[in-house]
Formats: C-alpha cells, sequence, structure tokens
C-alpha cells in the first residue's frame, strides 16, 4: 500500500511540475492544483493512519490515532481551495487585460512549416 501511495504522490508532483513549467496560464493553475494535492497526499500519509482506534486516549488506552495529520490536510485543502479560485480569477482578468493567456504575456506563434 505503501508502494501505490508513493508512486501516486510522485506522479501527481510530475504533472504539477510539468504543467507548472508550460507557458499557459490555465496550465499553471492546474499544475499548482496537482502540486498541492500531493502535498496533502503526503501530509496524510506520514500521519500513519490507523483504523478502529479512538483518537483522543481514554483511560487505559495506549494505542491512538493521531489526528494532527487530518486537521493540516482539512486545513490545507481549504487554503489550496481559495489559492485556486484567485488563481484563475487572477488569469482570467489578465487574459481580458493582455489579449493572451501566456504567462509572460508574449504570444508565441509557431514557424510556419517550408512549402
Amino acid at each position: 500500500m505503501e508502494a501505490l501511495i508513493a508512486g501516486v504522490i510522485g506522479l501527481l508532483t510530475t504533472a504539477g511540475v510539468y504543467l507548472l513549467l508550460r507557458g499557459h496560464t490555465f496550465s499553471v493553475a492546474l499544475g499548482l492544483a496537482l502540486l498541492s494535492y500531493a502535498v496533502n497526499l503526503f501530509l496524510l500519509a506520514m500521519g500513519r493512519l490507523t483504523l478502529n482506534r479512538p483518537p483522543i486516549l481514554g483511560s487505559g488506552q495506549t494505542d491512538y490515532a493521531d489526528p494532527v495529520p487530518q486537521a493540516l490536510v482539512l486545513t490545507a485543502i481549504v487554503i489550496g481551495f481559495a489559492m485556486t479560485a484567485f488563481l484563475i480569477a487572477l488569469a482570467l482578468r489578465t487574459r481580458y487585460e493582455t489579449g493572451s493567456d501566456q504567462v509572460d504575456g508574449v504570444e508565441t506563434t509557431d514557424p510556419a512549416p517550408d512549402p
């Protein structure tokens, strides 16, 4: 199970970095979202999730589930959603103002093939 989660984290990170390196604003927003999902999954996996254990110690119990990673991930999800919404609104406004969806504002054109 750990190998599966590590593979998913690696795949999300790779796709996020690839999309961040592209020149379009929507690709950058999507890349940041994928990177935040990878970080959230990493934080949740590092919390050593346990089943059928209470989050708070009772009398006579020695094993419990740590609620801190779940709280951190929940907070990160809310912050990531707000950041993505702001980034998309900013990208739409930039597209309206400049007429281009390139990150640097300069539209690149592919050279025409030689006949």
